[in-house]
């Protein structure tokens, strides 16, 4: 930070910058000096650094002069974002006086702190993704959050037990700035936090008290009863403080945010950071992509507030069948009706970012080209209201109000293509008032007067390059160049002398000059005034025009759903309050969109709590077990979003929870190893799951050893039946975990079919009954390109393993069997025949000799042996 007592702040201009860096000391200071933003000191090499600004000095002639960066004024917008981007908060002190009237130095003063979790301005914010500022308070056990997007005035908060639910819910709501309160940063809530930029809030901002009084002040609330939330529930706490965050960057009140709505996250699925990364839900797994993510594909919206409805419907899937049925009703009637679909989607199309540019009304830095979108908006709103009448399942859908009264008095006063800059002119109709209009007609009339008046004095004085011209300091004034001066009547009073030319003005100019720019000044000032008026008078409307965005959009979502449906083929499935999850020819909805030159395989699934709770899948690798997984999870999640699903028929029981363990990944970071992710991962799922939960595992156990992978492998799996009792695919190399089926009445075995020819292999891409005869391990490395001379050293060495160890039939290795074997093995050396006491017993039977009853239970002895 600069130091107020250094030699090179002693100008009343940088006395002026620290008195208002001290009250910013965490922010970069945009500090306003003409048609430039300034920065100095520590902040202008931060900008210099960040920006890639020439770092320059003030004072230069000093012998420790001042560092200073800058940026334009009506460039700052882009430089803005990518301080923020960078995880940097911007203070931007404007110049709050006309500098024309100001005696002395120019008043500035901070107007607004520009964060990661707090802008209005669409040049830092991504148009299809909310942008929520998160607080955190912990009481006990107990964690209150509170979000809050002040672009579009969504301000919903929730309480949950524990650290793992309360990073959970932040994972699932992906904001871009923390606010913690007191003893609240613990370890995991700290790695939920990871990446998300955090700022720091007064303790008396997170008090009851103040956080009431807050709430009640914004929501325009006598008391925050009327929330209908426990006055002790600490996302009330929460609640208020995020508010009073917000109010203090934007300075001042959030006049787009009308209502607190509380949540109870019972009421949704849960989907876990894991389980949403590796199901790519709005993210790819690699690089981070929205595109090839579910999302991406779904979202066929033609808004950006239908394109965050929708995100916010996969990541809150519904756990009511009622309003799950009443989503697949609508969808269903677009789907019925493709005329009125498609003309409801055109309408759509013509409708602005509602939300956002309400809330930059609200804060009356709404532009007019911003006003003229709202004015388009509104004017498509009867034609969408309705088409979506037309049709019945989207009644509850149809906006009651499409604000006919805010289009009016828009269409009356504002023209269709304005100016960005509202103190110009030209931003509203002139025939809407009187003295507009007249201001406008004197305006414009004088500008052929000038031009007239310009002919008459070059014909006058034989000047024919003349010129009458204007600019800000003289207003209108004659030049003639050096050449002419001696042709200059009299009556020219000189008023500047410059190295080409001589400036002059003249009694009847001067006079013509008052008329002609006196009336576009007045009618800039006015129009600017109107402006103004217009832009209350339509703030005042505000939670009317967000009732209608919230409409608009939730058609939108609908539309978009019912285009995905016919476009990729997608049926109503039944949703029911059970356990059930039966998948006819199911399908993974991105892996074949994505597919061009071959057929997506479907795939049959028939999972409950039954007689098949757990599928044991087996089969190489490459021919798609995971991808077959992830498509019944992603199958069952699109079925309680309420949306159609991908296959021909499907029953969906309504699980409470999807969790995944899908691959992984050293975790450099924090320091820990594929491992102990995955051991991380697979404990958090025994921890959280219930019997109305829907897992997917695959390949536990593989960052260890063979027997010890096996063995937790094992172990897993028997806890998923015996205890949690719930629906699960487990996907593994570890065959001997077929066995589970003939002890564990819910368990079945299904595998990947593969054709062979030879050392050749073709993935079939389908599901089977049974286990998987072998791993096809040498082969797939073929077919990844591992070069051929290393294909057959495989070769032979697995041929040489397989003699140093005893094998079950499936040729894979017994985690059961006694086995006595050599300390070192000697790769070129005779393999050594291993002790195995059931072969031994075996050898020593003589079946001839047997009575049946005795060869039964030499059988059973053998299979106790084995066991044992």
């Amino acid at each position: 930070l600069p130091r107020p007592e250094s030699k090179r702040a002693t100008t009343p201009l940088m006395k002026q910058y620290l008195a208002i860096k001290e009250a910013h000391p965490r922010e970069v200071l945009f500090f306003r000096m003409g048609d430039f933003y300034e920065m100095f000191f520590e902040d202008a090499e931060i900008a210099s650094r960040e920006l890639e600004l020439t770092l320059t000095a003030r004072n230069k002639q000093n012998p420790d002069p001042v560092p200073m960066a800058g940026v334009p004024h009506h460039a700052a917008a882009g430089y803005i974002e990518r301080l923020v981007a960078a995880g940097y908060r911007v203070a931007i002190a404007e110049q709050v006086e006309d500098p024309r009237k100001a005696k002395g130095l120019v008043k500035r003063a901070v107007v607004r702190v520009v964060t990661p979790g707090v802008a209005l301005n669409p040049t830092t914010l991504e148009g299809r993704a909310p942008c929520f500022l998160v607080s955190v308070k912990r009481e006990g056990g107990q964690f209150g959050l509170a979000f809050l997007d002040t672009s579009t005035g969504d301000f919903r908060c929730t309480t949950v037990e524990g650290v793992s639910a309360a990073a959970h819910e932040i994972a699932r709501m992906e904001p871009r700035e923390a606010l913690v309160g007191p003893s609240t940063l613990e370890p995991m809530l700290a790695d939920a936090l990871h990446g998300i930029a955090r700022s720091e809030l007064e303790s008396e901002a997170w008090s009851r008290t103040e956080s009431h009084r807050e709430l009640a002040e914004a929501l325009g609330l006598h008391d925050t009863r009327g929330l209908g939330i426990r006055q002790d529930d600490p996302s009330l706490c929460a609640a208020g403080a995020v508010l009073r965050y917000a109010r203090d960057s934007l300075g001042t009140a959030l006049a787009n945010v009308h209502t607190l709505r509380p949540y109870h996250t019972g009421g949704f699925m849960v989907i876990d950071q894991t389980t949403r990364r590796n199901l790519e839900l709005t993210r790819t797994l690699i690089g981070g992509r929205r595109k090839g993510s579910l999302l991406h594909l779904v979202d066929r919206t033609g808004t950006a507030p239908g394109s965050r409805l929708l995100r916010d419907w996969l990541v809150f899937p519904l756990l009511d069948v009622a309003t799950i049925l009443a989503r697949q009703d609508a969808i269903q009637a677009l789907i019925t009706d493709s005329v009125n679909r498609d003309d409801l989607r055109q309408a759509l199309r013509g409708v602005a970012d509602i939300q956002r540019i309400g809330a930059r009304i609200g804060h009356n830095t709404a532009h007019a080209r911003d006003l003229a979108a709202l004015k388009r908006s509104l004017a498509a709103a009867p034609a969408i209201a309705h088409h979506a009448r037309q049709m019945p399942g989207l009644q509850s859908h149809v906006p009651a109000d499409v604000c006919a009264d805010i289009s009016e008095d828009l269409n009356l006063w504002l023209i269709d293509e304005p100016p960005i800059s509202v103190t110009e002119g030209g931003l509203l109709n002139p025939e809407a008032h009187a003295e507009l209009s007249e201001l406008a007609r004197l305006s414009f009339e004088g500008v052929g007067i000038i031009a007239k008046l310009e002919a008459q004095e070059q014909a006058e004085t034989g000047i024919t390059s003349l010129k009458i011209r204007k600019n800000r300091v003289f207003g209108y004034y004659i030049e003639v160049t050096k050449a002419h001066v001696h042709k200059v009547p009299e009556r020219y009073l000189r008023k500047q002398t410059l190295s080409n030319c001589e400036r002059y003005i003249t009694a009847e100019l001067k006079e013509l000059e008052e008329r002609v720019l006196g009336a576009d000044e007045r009618r800039k000032g006015l129009e600017y005034e109107l402006f103004s008026e217009l832009r209350t008078r339509v703030g005042a409307h505000l939670e009317r025009l967000l009732t209608l965005a919230t409409k608009l959009a939730s058609l939108d979502v609908l539309c978009a759903l019912a285009d995905c449906a016919v476009r990729y083929r997608w049926v109503r499935p039944h949703v029911e309050d059970s356990t059930q999850l039966h998948i006819v020819a199911g399908r993974h909805p991105v892996v074949e969109a994505s597919m061009v030159e071959e057929r997506f395989v479907p795939n049959d699934i028939d999972l409950n709590t039954s007689d098949r709770q757990l599928i044991v899948l087996t089969g190489p690798n490459m021919s798609g077990k995971s991808t077959i997984m992830r498509q019944v999870a992603l199958i069952a999640l699109l079925a309680q979003v309420g949306s159609f699903v991908p296959a021909e028929s499907a029953t969906v029981g309504l699980a409470d929870r999807i969790f995944t363990r899908v691959g992984a990944a050293d975790d450099l970071a924090r320091g820990q190893s594929t491992f102990m992710v995955e051991m991380a991962e697979t404990a958090a799922i025994l921890h959280q799951a219930t019997g109305r939960s829907l897992i997917i595992l695959d390949e536990i156990g593989r960052g260890t050893s063979t027997y010890d992978g096996l063995s937790i492998a094992w172990a897993v799996a028997e806890d998923l039946v015996d205890r949690l009792s719930c629906r699960a695919l487990f996907a593994t190399h570890y065959h001997e975990l077929c066995e589970l089926a003939e002890t564990r009445a819910g368990v079945v075995n299904q595998s990947i079919a593969v054709s062979e020819s030879g050392e050749e292999i073709v993935f079939l891409r389908r599901l089977k009954e049974g286990g998987a005869s072998r791993s096809y391990g040498i082969q797939c490395a073929r077919i990844a390109g591992i070069p051929d001379h290393v294909i057959d050293r495989a070769r032979r060495l697995l041929t040489r393993f397989e003699k140093h160890a005893p094998r079950n039939e499936r040729e894979q290795l017994s985690l059961f069997g006694a086995i006595q074997a050599p300390s070192v093995v000697d790769l070129e050396a005779p393999a050594p025949t291993p002790i195995d006491p059931v072969r031994t017993a075996l050898e020593k039977l003589d079946p001839d000799s047997m009575s049946p009853r005795e060869a039964l239970n030499a059988l059973y002895d053998l299979r106790t042996q084995l066991r044992s």
